[in-house]
């Protein structure tokens, strides 16, 4: 296995980190990325194929597991009773539960909503001047939009902002005491409102997601209070994060590209979302658990180590896509690895899609003479690939 290093958190690399993918796929399809100090997948087969192979998983394996160190006790208790985390039986038990209330129907039915919501923050963005588009409209819509979807108020989105960016900032490189600290606040503020506001949803029932939550059964089973809680705060955290940063992304690509407007017209919207999404994603790395000895072409993965899946390498393959650095919103739709795959495949993927679909089109309508105002620069955030900022000119 060859050896490569590239830290996450050198500049260049955080503006531009395919250009170590290609040296990447040159060396792989797996090599050894020191500075992870773990094995790494970058070409989409063997990404798509450790997605899928259920002698890896994203539980840590119970030897492995420490007790929460007393600082970090409520963030480590929702991660305990997290979805994202879990493998069967209790990852398929959860699944199956939160899928009886998160309907492809209910989000399909999100439509017209979604549409409001997109014309309602167009027609509050400034016409004069420019502005950063990233706080107001990529993050807005799709917060706005979890929000109703779960009955959360939505005069609480900057609250719900504040506590899930202190949160997922644990995933990023560079983590701290700063960082652990910062989210374990976030934690017991966003455990404290969840088990008020759900106990005001068991006596006062609405048409939303904590309601449907509430009331999922399937054979006499239901959620216990802290998958709740922690299945709320996943949807609102993976509901939100990672389209806001889709958004901005895809926004940056159709503005540098010169996209002609009928990439965004009704007929070719959902093949360009797809280009988009495999173009410049916004969740680069996912990592695994080996369970058991794995074979990756000549290379042993030892059970109990860890491999790293780079899901934005795995959609510039060269070997699935011709010229892969080129955006081309023409080009064929093939499965790429943007929302993961296999068990842990995004429930949130049929939204995010309609969102897209729907605030780009609506948004270059809007703002049909919209150009970049200066460069836009990506956040030392990996392993998220997301815009620091988006300034635009109407």
């Amino acid at each position: 296995m060859k050896v490569l290093h590239q830290s996450p958190l050198d500049p260049d690399f955080v503006q531009n980190p395919y250009a170590f993918y290609d040296r990447a796929h040159a060396a792989g399809p797996v090599v050894f990325w020191e500075d992870y100090g773990m094995a790494a997948a970058f070409d989409a087969a063997t990404v798509q194929a450790l997605l899928r192979d259920r002698r890896l998983g994203r539980a840590r394996p119970a030897h492995l597991v420490a007790p929460a160190p007393d600082h970090l006790r409520a963030w480590q208790a929702l991660e305990d009773a997290s979805l994202l985390d879990m493998e069967p039986p209790r990852h398929t038990r959860l699944r199956a539960l939160v899928l009886r209330a998160f309907t492809s129907r209910r989000i399909a039915g999100l439509r017209p909503e979604i549409e409001a919501i997109a014309d309602d923050l167009l027609a509050a963005l400034p016409r004069d001047g420019a502005f950063d588009l990233i706080p107001a409209y990529c993050t807005q819509l799709p917060v706005r939009v979890i929000a109703r979807l779960l009955g959360v108020p939505e005069e609480m989105a900057p609250e719900l902002l504040r506590w899930s960016t202190a949160m997922v900032a644990m995933y990023q490189a560079g983590r701290s005491r700063a960082t652990e600290d910062a989210a374990e606040r976030a934690s017991r503020a966003f455990t404290e409102f969840l088990t008020e506001y759900i106990a005001a949803r068991r006596s006062d029932p609405r048409d939303d997601l904590i309601t449907k939550l509430i009331a999922a059964e399937a054979d006499g089973d239901r959620l216990s209070p802290a998958e709740l809680i922690g299945t709320c705060v996943l949807l609102l955290n993976a509901g939100h994060e990672a389209t806001v940063h889709s958004i901005g992304n895809a926004v940056k690509a159709l503005l540098e590209t010169g996209t002609p407007p009928a990439a965004l017209a009704p007929g070719a919207i959902e093949g360009t979302v797809e280009e988009l999404l495999r173009f410049d994603p916004p969740l680069h790395v996912f990592t695994r658990y080996a369970y058991a000895d794995i074979d990756l072409g000549g290379t042993c993965l030892r059970k109990d180590q860890q491999v790293a899946l780079v899901l934005g390498a795995a959609g510039r393959d060269p070997a699935v896509w011709h010229d892969p650095a080129r955006f081309d919103p023409a080009r064929p739709s093939k499965a790429h690895a943007a929302f993961g795959g296999g068990l842990h495949f995004c429930v949130g993927a049929p939204l995010a899609r309609l969102e897209l679909q729907i605030a780009l089109p609506a948004l270059f309508a809007a703002l049909p003479d919209m150009r970049l105002s200066e460069p836009p620069r990506y956040a030392d955030s990996y392993h998220f690939h997301k815009l620091d900022r988006l300034m635009i000119t109407p």
